[in-house]
């Protein structure tokens, strides 16, 4: 279950299905990953419900350390970050974060 937002744009997305910056060719599969994360409480559920398989869900470094993300598409670099604690996803992010 999806507990709260990071940013506008995850929470604009999953809520109202549209977009101000992820391209909008993503829209789709952000809002299918999203609707997975607020129905499913572990993080297994998520590598196995979300389609196709390979998410690369990955926990990150740096200034990301104690987050993880998922791919929305590897290529183009967007990714939803979020925590995990308690069966629920606290703070999730819909962003580019390589891009600078």
């Amino acid at each position: 279950m999806i507990e709260s937002y990071g940013n506008a744009e995850a929470q604009r997305i999953f809520e109202d299905g549209k977009t101000k910056k992820l391209p909008k060719e993503l829209l789709k599969r952000a809002l299918q990953l999203l609707d997975i994360m607020e129905n499913i409480e572990s993080l297994n559920d998520l590598k196995i419900k979300a389609f196709p398989p390979d998410i690369r869900l990955h926990s990150l470094k740096g200034e990301h350390k104690g987050r993880y993300a998922i791919d929305i598409n590897k290529v183009a670099g967007w990714r939803i970050t979020f925590e995990f604690n308690d069966g629920k996803f606290i703070r999730v992010v819909v962003e580019n974060y390589h891009k600078g």
